[in-house]
């Protein structure tokens, strides 16, 4: 999908890295490095989750500031809140309950047409790989969208 059609250069970049995936035992995927490094904590591993360090890096790749932070739920207060998703924005998802400090971040690709209580996202460590997967709607804290985009 050209960047032209959905205004956002960081998804294009995304969509590229589609099926960078970690390697079993005790090899790492320089590639997934290379996303640690976009974070503060440069995790030296493809075993550390790194949702966040994927969205950091492919927002580091354009020009555009991310969190530098390896924790999902650092992208709740980050850039603009949308009222609704549009393609290629942050979602922030929690994780195990609403309360835990444990999230996933992804972007929007789109609903899940074999199931309206899902929408589908492309992020990194989905299921150890940079892939799109279906989450559910319910588990959505916030859309957001970069300061200025």
């Amino acid at each position: 999908m050209a960047p032209e059609m959905n205004g956002s250069l960081w998804f294009s970049k995304a969509r590229e890295e589609l099926g960078v995936t970690e390697i079993p035992g005790d090899m790492d995927n320089p590639r997934i490095i290379e996303y640690h490094s976009a974070t503060s904590l440069k995790a030296p591993d493809d075993e550390t989750p790194w949702c966040s360090a994927f969205v950091n890096w492919c927002f580091q790749q354009v020009g555009i500031k991310g969190t530098n932070l390896a924790n999902a739920r650092s992208w709740q207060t980050w850039g603009q809140e949308l009222a609704e998703p549009r393609l290629g924005c942050v979602v922030v998802l929690w994780r195990e309950n609403r309360n835990s400090p444990k999230g996933h971040v992804a972007f929007y690709v789109g609903p899940d047409d074999a199931n309206p209580q899902k929408i589908r996202l492309l992020g990194g460590n989905q299921g150890d790989r940079v892939s799109i997967a279906g989450y559910d709607k319910s588990r959505v804290l916030s859309y957001r969208w970069p300061p200025a985009a």
